[in-house]
C-alpha cells in the first residue's frame, strides 16, 4: 500500500435536475385536484442527511403527461451542457421511459411515497454505474431502452 502526499481527493458532487412530475405535485384531494409545486427534493436530501455535496436546478414544473418533445430536448440540452459527472433527474413516471430518466410512483408529500427510496437508489447508481441513461425504480436499476411501467402492478419491469 502506498500513500501519495498532496493527492487530490475528488469530492463526490451530484447535480440534480427536477422537471416536476408526481414527486412535486401538491394534491388538494387524494389524486385529482393538484398543481405542480416546488420540488420536494431539497427537503428529502436534508431529511436523509446525505454525505455528499449537491446542486439542484429546476428545468420544468410539469406533470410528465404534459411534457412535450421540445421540452424533452431542453432537458437533454441542459444535461449535455452541464459540467457535473454525476447527474440525477427527477421525473414523473407516466412518461419517464420516453424521457428515459428518474421519477417517483407517488407524490413525495404522501407518507406512502417511494420517492426517497428511488432517489437513494438513483444516488447509488449514479456513483457506481458507467456513463449512460438509467431508470432507478422499485429497488432496481433499468437500462432506459429496456423497461416499461406496469400501471396495473404499480411498478417498472424489464421488456
Amino acid at each position: 500500500m502506498s500513500l501519495r502526499k498532496n493527492a487530490q481527493v475528488e469530492i463526490m458532487k451530484i447535480k440534480f435536475f427536477t422537471v416536476g412530475g408526481t414527486i412535486d405535485k401538491v394534491y388538494f384531494d387524494r389524486k385529482n385536484d393538484y398543481q405542480v409545486g416546488d420540488s420536494s427534493l431539497l427537503e428529502i436530501l436534508k431529511e436523509v442527511n446525505v454525505g455528499f455535496e449537491y446542486e439542484c436546478d429546476s428545468i420544468l414544473r410539469k406533470d410528465s403527461l404534459d411534457i412535450t418533445d421540445e421540452e424533452r430536448q431542453i432537458i437533454l440540452s441542459r444535461v449535455a451542457e452541464d459540467r457535473h459527472r454525476h447527474i440525477v433527474i427527477t421525473h414523473g413516471t407516466d412518461t419517464m421511459v420516453q424521457t428515459a430518466e428518474i421519477g417517483s410512483m407517488e407524490p413525495a408529500r404522501f407518507r406512502s411515497s417511494d420517492a426517497e427510496f428511488n432517489i437513494g437508489c438513483a444516488i447509488a447508481a449514479v456513483q457506481l454505474l458507467p456513463p449512460g441513461v438509467y431508470i432507478a425504480m422499485n429497488g432496481r436499476i433499468f437500462d432506459s431502452g429496456k423497461v416499461r411501467k406496469n400501471v396495473e402492478l404499480g411498478r417498472f419491469e424489464d421488456i
